[in-house]
């Protein structure tokens, strides 16, 4: 698995500027932009984002509640919440109460 360091070392950069190209490229010098990018596609670099989340402290993670999951009703609900946050760079974490409103409180 390639690192964020070994993008830096085979485009001679730092690790910071792989980071800020990944993450605002318009703040990089479009050479230097390039040279990353090049790098992060040959090598089939991926972020990783479960660290970016420990960094900055956000999951961008919602947690959906249902009180029944084998109940179709929901499902439409929960296809709609996960297409509007996917977009949104969001991802779905999904609960299903088993119609014991105190099962909310497990995932708390």
């Amino acid at each position: 698995m390639v690192s964020i360091k070994d993008v830096a070392r085979l485009a001679g950069v730092s690790t910071a500027t792989v980071s800020r190209t990944l993450a605002q490229p318009d703040k990089v010098q479009a050479v230097t932009r390039d040279k990353v990018l090049a790098v992060v596609e040959k090598s089939g670099y991926v972020k990783n984002k479960l660290a970016s989340s420990f960094r900055t402290r956000r999951a961008n993670t919602i947690v959906v509640l249902v009180p029944d999951i084998t109940n179709s009703f929901f499902s439409n609900i929960i296809q709609g919440i996960e297409t509007v946050a996917r977009k949104a760079g969001y991802r779905i974490l999904l609960g299903d109460m088993q119609n014991d409103p105190n099962n909310a409180l497990s995932y708390g």
